[in-house]
């Protein structure tokens, strides 16, 4: 019998105790401890298992096809790009096959989740979804990435504050180039459009939704290459203007800090077919942190790009307010600390609570201001924390509020052991 060669990131004493040396399917209680994780289909065999404080996804595959993957796993977390992260490479040689480990994304979850727990005649929440799936799409393919089988299935979704981050959960397919081509881009998107209008067709026969309601999903689907390609043009853009308008180019850097990236460079160049003073702006654009790295630097908190946006408003509005008090400015690292301690951490415990302390409490928080927001705008005056708080406790929350998606978060915790069948 031919040892099997393993290849572990996280060599912790309950990898090396599973059994690499039978096939994936053979695993099961009480031998090892597998997890009961909700997932879709899958063209391969994936269990979940629970060991050294972690839930792990092991997933068989032909060792050439679980190569390739760990490699552009690898490449895409080198990259920064969001999507799971390897931990280990396992080859069977007397089976043929290969076991690829990564790490289970903590607090994700799968667009049926969400599409089964929300009213179908909601189609923001849709939105949001389909906004994070552009997004992802848009960050891979700006760093040279082909996903080659872009589905609502191979994706896992997050919260970010008012909105969701998608995050690649499949990359058999996947290829790292140093650019793509339009074509590529295409071709990928076109997959994109045809898997998720299947996805969601799936979805509809489960639920049952009307005929109205598939050509309003389909119509929805085909329309993700518009976000995409509004996202994209933002991205790439490259104005011309003349020299004396040199003002504009903040006007582009904050368009882009806005949308949540960073800029690392800036180059005027003169437009070589004119002899007039034109220039031509072209914009290095770096990572999508821009609001989470300017809350971390101000607070020390390390949050998701959405969620930093929501509290940096938050904590604007507490600056403002405590240099009214004290009836002078007040510095951003003084504002910064008072809030952490006087705002931010307490409230975000009561707001977390307020919920079955689902999620995390800095969701809660971010989700709280969302709906005193929504609260006071329909009140027409400010109707306090407590007020919103009670609003969420009962889930008398507007419809279209991205807090309603906190539904989601219900989930899988705690995820049951898989016990022995009698």
């Amino acid at each position: 019998m031919a040892v099997p060669e393993l290849r572990l990131r996280t060599p912790g004493a309950g990898l090396l105790a599973l059994p690499w040396d039978r096939p994936l399917s053979e695993w099961s209680v009480p031998d090892v401890p597998l997890r009961d994780i909700a997932v879709g289909p899958s063209r391969h065999l994936v269990k979940f298992v629970a060991c050294d404080g972690a839930l792990w996804a092991v997933k068989e595959l032909p060792p050439r096809i679980a190569d390739k993957e760990y490699g552009v796993l690898g490449a895409l977390e080198e990259l920064g790009l969001p999507a799971v992260k390897r931990a280990g490479l396992v080859r069977q040689p007397d089976f043929d096959t290969s076991i690829l480990v990564t790490r289970f994304l903590d607090g994700s979850w799968q667009y049926r989740r969400l599409f089964r727990r929300l009213p179908p005649e909601e189609p923001k929440h849709r939105a949001r979804l389909f906004d994070a799936m552009a997004t992802l799409l848009v960050e891979l393919h700006r760093h040279g990435v082909f996903w080659g089988d872009c589905s609502l299935a191979n994706t896992l979704f997050s919260r970010d504050g008012q909105v969701l981050q998608a995050w690649l959960v499949d990359a058999e397919t996947s290829e790292v180039h140093p650019r793509l081509s339009d074509g590529q881009r295409r071709h990928d998107l076109d997959i994109l459009v045809e898997n998720v209008a299947a996805d969601l067709m799936d979805l509809a026969a489960y639920l049952g939704s009307s005929e109205e309601l598939e050509d309003t999903l389909i119509a929805e689907a085909q329309d993700i290459p518009n976000r995409y390609q509004r996202l994209w043009d933002v991205l790439h853009a490259e104005p011309v203007f003349d020299f004396s308008d040199r003002y504009r180019v903040e006007g582009t850097i904050r368009r882009l800090n806005e949308l949540g990236f960073a800029v690392e460079e800036v180059t005027l160049q003169p437009v070589s077919d004119t002899a007039s003073d034109r220039l031509r702006l072209h914009v290095a654009v770096g990572d999508r942190r821009f609001h989470a790295e300017r809350l971390r630097a101000l607070t020390g908190l390390d949050v998701g790009e959405g969620q930093a946006r929501t509290l940096l408003g938050d904590l604007q509005t507490f600056q403002a307010q405590l240099a009214q008090e004290v009836g002078h400015d007040v510095d951003d690292a003084t504002a910064a600390q008072l809030w952490v301690r006087e705002v931010a951490t307490p409230t975000m415990h009561r707001a977390h609570k307020a919920i079955g302390r689902a999620g995390t409490p800095i969701q809660a928080f971010c989700d709280l201001l969302e709906v005193r927001w929504l609260l006071s705008e329909r009140a027409g005056r400010d109707v306090g924390t407590d007020q919103a708080l009670v609003a969420m406790a009962r889930d008398v929350i507007p419809p279209d509020s991205a807090a309603k998606m906190a539904v989601a978060e219900v989930p899988t915790q705690p995820m049951p052991v898989i016990e022995l069948d009698d």
